[in-house]
């Protein structure tokens, strides 16, 4: 179970871990899209991600975002490719975001574009996964962190 908050101001331990694994050849720029792109996809699937809302000290509210880190790995074509696979297997909840989708411009031409091609041969740049810490692990398996 996570815990987000400790008596005696203990750090924040979770039981679960979200990733994004990006392919390490990505220009900045599509590091950044890719991530956010795909971490947008957790939080409506898996709604026990998102925190509570936020208030400043004048009340002016903020919208919710993850209750835990996101932690961004990076890997070549074929760590995503490897890492998506293992991702299927254990039916962790997963993003992927395709080459493809830098030459689209909207969510319909998004899912048509991933809609067309078998999951074999899914030209990755981006996956990102959520599930025990353990499995998440065990997906992201030759990655490294983002530096």
């Amino acid at each position: 179970m996570s815990t987000e908050s400790t008596e005696r101001g203990d750090p924040v331990r979770f039981d679960t871990k979200i990733a994004v694994l990006l392919r390490a050849d990505l220009a900045p720029w599509q590091r950044l899209n890719v991530t956010a792109f795909l971490v947008s996809g957790l939080g409506p699937a898996v709604p026990e991600v998102v925190g509570e809302p936020y208030e400043d000290a004048d009340g002016v509210a903020y919208l919710p975002m993850f209750r835990q880190p996101v932690l961004v790995f990076e890997g070549t074509k074929e760590t995503l490719k490897a890492a998506h696979a293992r991702a299927l297997s254990r039916a962790l909840p997963r993003a992927v975001f395709t080459a493809d989708l830098f030459t689209t411009g909207n969510d319909r031409d998004n899912r048509a574009a991933v809609r067309a091609v078998p999951t074999a041969d899914l030209d990755l740049a981006g996956l990102a996964v959520y599930g025990p810490r353990s499995g998440v692990d065990k997906v992201l398996k030759g990655a490294r962190m983002h530096p």
